[in-house]
């Protein structure tokens, strides 16, 4: 097991800047933010420009890349693979394909991903259309050689105020995933903060999916006791904002409730020795290039004594 990074978090730096940075910290992989070069989200960013990518950009990369003694653990395009608009579906699950065609190209095992919703409907209601659109998703990139990993984040509020922007964050509705997509290319990017967060057991789950466990995202969370009692499982409703998820937020790792010493044994029990990557979303290290270097040298610093 190694430690590795996603590196959304440190922006528009040059992605040969942002290796060589890893490298000297002790990273040894990264996971490459592939989202389009026009996109506003937040938490993303256009590392690899998938729909104009050649075998030459490809080659450059994995050259600096061995220089720099990193590998590449997965390349990262979150999105709404479902979303209700049947154009703008079309366009992410395009640009999803690219991803894995640039996967090919530089030898990288998998692509990440969210299944998304379509909000006009439940989340019960919504599975056909992820089986139509993942049946070909997950066919495309086995074909290919390609694995695809679906983080485990609600994304409460994406789409409506409250309410979950995703089918995909708890073991009932991987279940319900696995069932009806059965590939042995398809399977998980393992977040136990977005488990910590709504209070469920993330150690458990990693035994029942040890199968589907292809990737570890490193960040934890903080739940507040006093702020739960106060607003309750739905959290707050008034005056939220990203810096105020209400009963929780997110960490560092080592900074949180995450037994990572737990979660990393657990890991190994089932004979996981792939990444552990730091997705950096705590607010206390954000604002700055330098607080974000500050906290993933801290998370790094934590987790090598673990793995």
């Amino acid at each position: 097991m190694y430690v590795g990074l996603l590196t959304v978090s440190l922006g528009n730096m040059p992605l040969k800047e942002k290796a060589k940075w890893a490298s000297e910290q002790g990273f040894k992989s990264l996971e490459i933010a592939c989202w389009p070069a026009d996109n506003s989200r937040d938490y993303s960013s256009c590392d690899i420009d998938v729909e104009n990518f050649s075998k030459e950009q490809a080659e450059e990369i994995k050259a600096y890349f061995k220089e720099y003694g990193l590998t590449i653990s997965s390349l990262a395009y979150y999105d709404n693979n479902l979303i209700n608009d049947l154009s703008k579906r079309k366009e992410i699950n395009n640009h999803f394909k690219r991803c894995v065609d640039a996967a090919v190209l530089l030898e990288v095992p998998a692509v990440g991903t969210f299944v998304g919703r379509n909000i006009d409907k439940s989340i019960e209601d919504n599975f056909d259309e992820f089986e139509k659109v993942f049946v070909d998703l997950v066919g495309y990139a086995e074909e290919r050689g390609i694995k695809v990993i679906i983080e485990n984040c609600a994304m409460q509020g994406w789409q409506v105020k409250g309410l979950p922007g995703t089918i995909s964050f708890a073991p009932e509705l991987w279940r319900e995933m696995f069932r009806r997509v059965p590939n042995k290319n398809f399977g998980l990017n393992y977040d136990p903060s977005h488990l910590h967060s709504m209070l469920m057991d993330y150690i458990s789950p990693i035994k029942e999916f040890k199968d589907r466990i292809f990737h570890v995202h490193a960040k934890d969370a903080e739940v507040f006791e006093d702020k739960l009692k106060q607003y309750g499982a739905f959290n707050k409703q008034l005056n939220s904002s990203s810096e105020d998820f209400g009963y929780w937020r997110y960490r560092m790792p080592g900074l949180g409730q995450i037994d990572w010493a737990q979660l990393i044994k657990e890991l190994k029990k089932i004979g996981y020795d792939g990444v552990i990557s730091i997705e950096h979303e705590d607010p206390v290290y954000e604002g700055s290039e330098e607080k974000v270097k500050a906290g993933l040298t801290l998370g790094i610093n934590y987790l090598n004594k673990l793995v």
